[in-house]
Formats: C-alpha cells, sequence, structure tokens
C-alpha cells in the first residue's frame, strides 16, 4: 500500500506540472497576438496627410469674371501663343459670349463664344434661341475645344484676315477689327471688350504670351486721321496711388484736359484704368 501512495502522489504531481506549464505558454501565446492585432503600420502618418490636403483648399472669389479668367487664362496664353490672337481678346470675348461661363450655351455646350453650326459643321449641335428661334450651335467635349474651335473660325474665315495685320497686343485695334469685320452685331461690342480688358487688366495676359513683363504699359498708338495726317495717341495704365494731379503733372497736361481727352465725369481712377495722355 505505502508503494502504491507514492507512485499515485507521483504521478499527480507530474500531472500538475504538466498543467502548470500548458497554462504558461498559453498566456504567452495570447499576449503575442495581442501585439499583433493593435499595430497598425503607417496608419498615423496617411491620416495625417489627408488632413493636410484637405486644410489647403483654394478660396474661390466672388467676382463670376474674375474667377472665370482665372479658370481660362492659360488656355488663351495658348492659343495667343499658336495663333497670334491677343489673350485679352479671346477671354474678353468669352466672358461677353458665355456669361462668365454660366450662360446655356456654355454650361450645355461647353460653347463660350456662341459659334453656330455653319455650314460644314458634323460635329454635336445644340438649339438655342438668339437672332432666330431654335439656331443652330456647335456643341464640344470640353470648353478647351471651344477656345481651340474660336481660334480656328477667326483665323480660317477671310473676312477676318486683316485683324492678323495689327500688333498682337493692340486689343482695341482687334476689339474695334472684330465688329468691322461683323463678328457681332452690337455697336457697341468694342468698347464692351476694351472695358473688360481694362477693368481687369487682361492684356497683362498678352505680356506673358508675348514674353514681356507682366506689368508693362500699354504701347503708344499711332492713329490715322481722315485728313491724312498722322497724330500720336499715348496712353497711360493708372496704377496704385495715382492721382488726376500726379498724371497731369508728369506729362505736362492740365486736370481739365486730362478730363476731357477721357471724358471723365470725375476725378476717381481705377487702377488699371487706361487714360490718354497726349
Amino acid at each position: 500500500m505505502k508503494i502504491n501512495f507514492r507512485l499515485l502522489c507521483s504521478l499527480l504531481l507530474a500531472g500538475m506540472f504538466l498543467v502548470s506549464c500548458g497554462s504558461k505558454k498559453h498566456v504567452r501565446t495570447t499576449k503575442q497576438k495581442s501585439k499583433r492585432t493593435t499595430t497598425t503600420p503607417n496608419a498615423p502618418v496617411v491620416i495625417q496627410e489627408n488632413d493636410k490636403v484637405t486644410t489647403t483648399t483654394t478660396t474661390r472669389s466672388t467676382d463670376k469674371i474674375a474667377n472665370y479668367v482665372e479658370d481660362f487664362k492659360d488656355v488663351a496664353i495658348q492659343e495667343m501663343k499658336l495663333y497670334k490672337i491677343p489673350a485679352s481678346i479671346t477671354l474678353a470675348q468669352g466672358i461677353l459670349e458665355s456669361g462668365s461661363g454660366n450662360g446655356r450655351l456654355a454650361l450645355e455646350a461647353n460653347n463660350h463664344f456662341g459659334i453656330k453650326c455653319h455650314t460644314g459643321w458634323t460635329g454635336g449641335r445644340i438649339y438655342h434661341d438668339d437672332d432666330e428661334d431654335q439656331e443652330c450651335f456647335r456643341t464640344y467635349n470640353d470648353a478647351s475645344y471651344s477656345y481651340r474651335d474660336h481660334s480656328l473660325f477667326l483665323k480660317d474665315r477671310r473676312r477676318y484676315a486683316g485683324l492678323f495685320e495689327l500688333d498682337q497686343d493692340d486689343y482695341k485695334g482687334w476689339a474695334n477689327g472684330l465688329r468691322e469685320a461683323g463678328y457681332a452685331t452690337d455697336r457697341k461690342y468694342p468698347q464692351k471688350l476694351i472695358s473688360l480688358i481694362e477693368r481687369y487688366e487682361l492684356y497683362r495676359y498678352d505680356n506673358m504670351a508675348l514674353g514681356k513683363s507682366i506689368d508693362e504699359k500699354p504701347r503708344v498708338v499711332e492713329e490715322v486721321k481722315e485728313n491724312n495726317t498722322t497724330s500720336f495717341t499715348k496712353e497711360y495704365v493708372v496704377v496704385k496711388g495715382d492721382t488726376l494731379y500726379r498724371i497731369s503733372k508728369k506729362y505736362a497736361i492740365t486736370i481739365d484736359q486730362l478730363k476731357k481727352l477721357n471724358r471723365l465725369k470725375s476725378d476717381e481712377l481705377n487702377i488699371g484704368q487706361v487714360l490718354i495722355v497726349k
């Protein structure tokens, strides 16, 4: 009996030892699994990077025309380099014809210049009331194609050939020439283009396309009078801090003469405004 009792005790102790070892191994395994499941490599970095992207959004202007210019100035500059049409003219026409990109033709057809189908057009079409009811207008897959078609429209038509004899930075000559060539029926079309160009300083993009200083002032324009005598009109672009008095002293002209030349009804000036000073 004593021998069996001792044997039984030995077996019990051995069993307890095995159970104890198995329990420790199980705990160790659980800890290893816990470490693996709670580790997410690079996750915080991705979140931080996304946060940076979302906080660097660009604020849009409340001025629809300014936004339009910002959206399409690069396209207009590129077209000027390729086809010699002033970027200022292209942008001003786009603003007028498309309602700063908010007109029906611009929104539904990507047509920013009101170009009608005309004979030979095989592309998409949209019908819209203009001079007549439900006239046919061209549609484009993207607004940039409308800009390219505008360049080709002017370049390939004989009636606009005289425009390409003008200097590329002569936006006034282009504005008047478009009206004379029949691009628009509105008598005030040239004045509207010139007003937009000067108000938003669109001539700066002509300078960029020509590789000139962006702030370079308009050149001296030579004009021929009806009696065949030649006169020179010198222009000045108003900058910050300018007054009529300051400009009159600079060009040796009286304030009254300056106002009369420019048909000014007050002494107020706007930055970018073009004044005739001689």
